[in-house]
């Protein structure tokens, strides 16, 4: 049987890594899937370079089609029209297709037009908020797929109210917790403050210069608490009198308790800049401003981190996992059980500094609490090939 894997961004790989790797371990157990890792090139990422692969032990593709960026509909159609020509010259038998980018949108789309049997990795998450163009992309793929792939018990729930027959539904985990359990060891080896010294936003700068916290090199960040912060959504950075008052709470009331470490995102920097906030984030003494962070590096800030805020879908999953309390800066989430009503760390805030305030003082209070939904056990990938080759 052959399988066509199809990712889009850099994100993907992090997620279709275990499920490569889980592959080559059925085949070496006498198995006969045959496998080829498409990377449509959605997202050009200079960290995407040598190390990115060789570091974290990610597949390289086998195809790229360099698609490159532009709008939704520019994407998929490019996607599309470059796709079903890799699809015609190597008529796989399934396509694999994980997440919500928009080329698992033109992946679904093409397997369907051209015949083949789709998979959907992470499928059935719902965020209900149909202006966010994930939305769109999960629920148009899900429609399509012929074996959905789903992280946990709500989102299994999520397709069969939309009508999906239970035979097409398989609960398999989340493949995210798979590659964090990979590099969780490696990741907790990290020295924080060698993590911050390496990756520093203006590594001429002493950040930390104000009493009581001493100079960054002297404020010991494996034992003293500090907040990680990470912001990049539209909803949160696109409009001033949004972005505006969600900083000035940052600084000047949890920047004043603890550090607050930032791997800023080049949208969130630019949109500052744009505002006229950007001198106002670079004079905090209480943030930590740092480029952005690989896999690793964020994971183990995430691991320290008294408290998390943040608008990122996976760090939600592992605040979870690793039992960080995070605020959550969204009205909505597709991943609702990682919410604390279901047993998780996470709190939706969206950005209203009132539901932040209340949030940060229980955070502050509560403390850590690990929670591992049914099948977060970083054996995802290896029930993912299971299914595909019971179905040969």
């Amino acid at each position: 049987m052959k399988i066509m894997s199809v990712v889009g961004a850099r994100p993907n790989f992090m997620k279709i890594a275990p499920f490569v790797h889980a592959l080559a371990s059925h085949n070496a157990r006498g198995g006969c899937l045959e496998h080829v890792l498409v990377h449509t090139g959605q997202h050009y990422d200079q960290c995407m370079s040598a190390s990115f692969f060789e570091a974290l032990d990610i597949p390289r593709p086998d195809i790229d089609l360099d698609v490159g960026s532009g709008s939704h509909a520019e994407q998929v159609g490019r996607t599309m029209i470059a796709l079903e020509k890799t699809v015609l010259d190597g008529r796989p038998d399934w396509i694999v297709v994980v997440g919500d980018v928009n080329a698992t949108c033109a992946g679904a789309l093409v397997a369907k037009k051209e015949h083949l049997k789709l998979a959907h990795i992470e499928a059935g998450l719902r965020s209900f908020d149909m202006d966010m163009p994930e939305e769109i992309n999960r629920m148009v793929t899900d429609r399509l797929s012929d074996l959905l792939l789903t992280p946990d018990v709500i989102s299994s729930e999520n397709l069969r109210k939309e009508g999906t027959p239970d035979e097409r539904i398989n609960m398999v985990g989340n493949i995210m917790i798979d590659t964090l359990e990979a590099h969780r060891e490696a990741a907790a080896r990290l020295d924080i403050a060698q993590v911050i010294h390496n990756n520093r936003l203006f590594p001429d700068q002493a950040r930390l210069s104000a009493p009581p916290l001493g100079r960054i090199f002297n404020f010991d960040f494996q034992l003293s608490p500090y907040a990680a912060l990470t912001l990049h959504r539209p909803s949160n950075v696109d409009r001033r009198d949004v972005l505006a008052p969600l900083m000035r709470y940052v600084m000047r009331e949890i920047a004043a308790e603890m550090p607050v470490v930032w791997p800023i995102h080049p949208r969130t920097k630019k949109q500052l800049e744009i505002f006229g906030l950007w001198e106002e984030v670079i004079a905090c003494d209480g943030l930590v401003l740092l480029q952005p962070v690989g896999y690793r590096e964020m994971l183990r800030l995430t691991m320290g981190a008294a408290v998390m805020l943040t608008d990122s879908g996976g760090l939600q999953e592992e605040c979870c996992v690793l039992g960080t309390p995070c605020l959550t800066l969204r009205a909505t989430t597709e991943r609702p059980v990682t919410l604390r009503e279901h047993g998780g760390t996470s709190v939706l805030v969206g950005n209203s500094v009132e539901r932040m305030r209340e949030a940060y003082a229980k955070a502050k209070s509560a403390g850590r609490r690990l929670f591992r939904p049914p099948l977060w056990d970083g054996k995802t990938a290896g029930r993912i090939v299971a299914a595909l080759a019971g179905t040969g």
